[in-house]
């Protein structure tokens, strides 16, 4: 199964992938397995069956994986998902936290305000990032915060990028106050409006994830920082990525922008490399 969940992981070509490749072993191995779960839990959300299969199918996913943390063993995956959990004493809600975000999007294709997409972003990476932190290992109790509001940073920057992926999946994340505040109306996404409007409105998105990757930043203790280094990497990536479409002067509607395969190992690398030079 790890073979499997190496080859889930290496095929997504995620910057996931490269920024935990660099472990050692038994970390990459467990960052494999945890990815893979992640990935299983969200192809039962994206795939083409309709919405009530998808959700009777994540209830039954939840189910396996309750029933394989009680010791039933008839899903290869979860027991090697479980084994991580019991080797590495990971807290098992954040793995039902994502489930939920998962849920979410099965129950809303539209966002109100921010504080409904903040829980969105937390169940759905921040989740992600306080499972990984214990892989990682800690020392500090202030490196959850670090997780969490890294999460929420990296989700949002998702969706800066993929509003034209989303919008054709009929998905909106762009939180409707914020739109009716810069006068962006969901009829001018529709039609690929790109305006002041939209130039306004996105600014305003991008130094909201730019925060949360300052509140990151600020929230990495020093003594935690060199164990830290796969999440270090994920932040430069995404943050490489916000850049981007700041320098793209914010047209996601007409542009893809992308950080490219190369430009995620090369970065992976940039930080793995500085690691070593981090004091103890």
């Amino acid at each position: 199964m790890i073979d499997s969940a190496k080859e889930i992981s290496k095929q997504s070509k995620s910057s996931f992938y490269y920024a935990f490749n660099l472990l050692p072993k038994d970390q990459r191995e467990a960052m494999n397995i945890v990815y893979a779960f992640c990935r299983k839990t969200d192809d039962i959300v994206d795939n083409y069956n309709s919405k009530e299969v998808k959700l009777k199918d994540l209830i039954q996913w939840k189910r396996d994986f309750e029933n394989s943390l009680n010791g039933f063993k008839d899903n290869p995956l979860l027991n090697q998902l479980t084994d991580v959990i019991n080797k590495y004493k990971i807290p098992t809600e954040p793995f039902f936290d994502l489930i939920k975000g998962m849920e979410m999007d099965l129950n809303f294709s539209r966002y109100e305000n921010f504080e409904t997409l903040k829980e969105y972003c937390y169940r759905v990476a921040s989740s992600v990032g306080l499972i990984s932190i214990e892989i990682f290992g800690y020392k500090n109790i202030s490196t959850k915060d670090f997780a969490i509001n890294l999460g929420i940073a990296l989700q949002l920057t998702n969706i800066l990028r993929d509003i034209i992926k989303d919008l054709e999946n009929d998905r909106i994340y762009l939180p409707k106050e914020d739109m009716e505040k810069f006068s962006y109306s969901e009829d001018d996404l529709l039609s690929r409006n790109y305006n002041n409007n939209f130039i306004e409105l996105m600014k305003f998105q991008v130094e909201r994830a730019e925060y949360y990757f300052n509140l990151a930043s600020s929230s990495l203790s020093k003594e935690d920082v060199k164990s830290m280094f796969p999440a270090r990497a994920m932040q430069s990536v995404y943050y490489n990525l916000l850049q981007k479409i700041v320098d793209n002067n914010y047209d996601v509607l007409n542009k893809n922008i992308r950080v490219n395969n190369f430009e995620k190992l090369y970065i992976a690398i940039l930080v793995w490399m500085k690691n070593l030079f981090v004091l103890k």
